[in-house]
């Protein structure tokens, strides 16, 4: 099974796709233009994911968009490389596995239950820490030392997504008690998972143990690594729905016919900008540059939020989120040009 990985990987590599565009630009630039991409995509699929789990519940939704997202990432893999399941080693799929099963299953239920506990903007503020996990994890297991520059890009986009994200967490007011306390717990939960999950994808690739020709594309990786999550994620909505019968929303009521409707539709389009399209990017892009880097470039969905809620929310956006914003984009920057 392992010997049919490098004449496939090759063929995507050698594509007239491939040699006319990806051939002609640096592994750096592309791993930050998909960084950034990812930000976008994930701009949306946190609005999405949090209307869809006020009227369906969040385990519902993390279940359901896995599935849609396997689905359509092995049509993609069947269309790119002529075969559904990817050629894979069994300590490529060991690796994949825990970063589905941690990053995916654990990480994302814990984020989409943070979502409903102290709303996606204060989860966000706690998901800030993600990088700076990544990159520590990264250089433990991977030996991704960054450079002095490459951290202070880090630290300032962190820093400037921080900054933006904590003043409009105090303008709306956070939940109190015991709730917001589980919030909390939630979100560096799904901190630590997200940053874990990144560093077993990219050993799962083949990065740090296997010679190029070997190494599994991202987008295969992807399917593997999601395929796992959904292994993972319905045996747990199984045990919720014998545990609690139709109850899957926060406040244990049954949702509607028109909840259900709804919430599937924001989950759908959810769906394709995340676990299909974002994860996929995001492994494009920690396969050209550090763990660390990666993730600071897929976390800045709080400063492209900041348009989009002045336009369709009439929010006043305050000096501090302004300057927070020019500080994160000064932070990518950093991180591109020293790329």
């Amino acid at each position: 099974m392992q010997s049919a990985a490098p004449r496939r990987t090759d063929a995507w590599r050698e594509s007239r796709y491939a040699t006319a565009v990806m051939g002609e630009i640096s592994d750096a630039t592309l791993g930050a233009a998909a960084g950034i991409t990812v930000s976008v995509c994930w701009t949306f699929t946190s609005l999405f994911f949090s209307a869809a789990s006020r009227r369906v519940g969040p385990l519902a939704v993390n279940a359901y968009r896995i599935v849609l997202a396997v689905i359509l990432l092995a049509c993609t893999h069947r269309a790119l490389a002529g075969a559904w399941i990817p050629p894979a080693g069994a300590k490529q799929a060991l690796f994949l596995a825990g970063s589905g099963l941690i990053g995916l299953t654990i990480g994302d239920g814990a984020l989409l239950s943070a979502y409903v506990q102290i709303g996606p903007r204060v989860a966000s503020l706690i998901m800030t820490t993600a990088p700076l996990m990544a990159a520590v994890f990264g250089w433990f297991a991977l030996g991704e030392r960054l450079s002095v520059a490459a951290w202070a890009g880090v630290l300032l986009t962190v820093g400037g997504v921080a900054w933006v994200v904590g003043e409009r967490s105090a303008a709306t007011g956070l939940t109190k008690g015991a709730s917001r306390a589980r919030g909390v717990a939630l979100a560096l939960v799904a901190a630590a998972c997200q940053a874990a999950g990144l560093v077993l994808s990219k050993q799962g690739m083949g990065y740090g143990w296997l010679p190029p020709e070997q190494r599994l594309t991202p987008q295969a990786a992807t399917l593997l690594r999601m395929a796992f999550a959904c292994l993972g994620v319905l045996p747990l909505v199984a045990w919720h729905r014998l545990r609690t019968g139709a109850r899957c929303r926060p406040d244990s009521r049954a949702p509607t016919g028109g909840e259900w409707r709804s919430g599937l539709a924001l989950a759908s389009l959810g769906a394709v900008g995340g676990p299909y399209l974002g994860v996929w990017l995001s492994l494009e892009a920690t396969a050209r540059v550090s763990v660390g880097v990666a993730q600071t470039l897929c976390s800045l969905p709080p400063i492209f939020i900041l348009p989009f809620s002045a336009w369709l929310h009439r929010e006043r956006i305050g000096a501090r989120a302004i300057l927070g914003a020019v500080a994160a984009v000064a932070g990518v920057a950093v991180l591109v040009l020293t790329g």
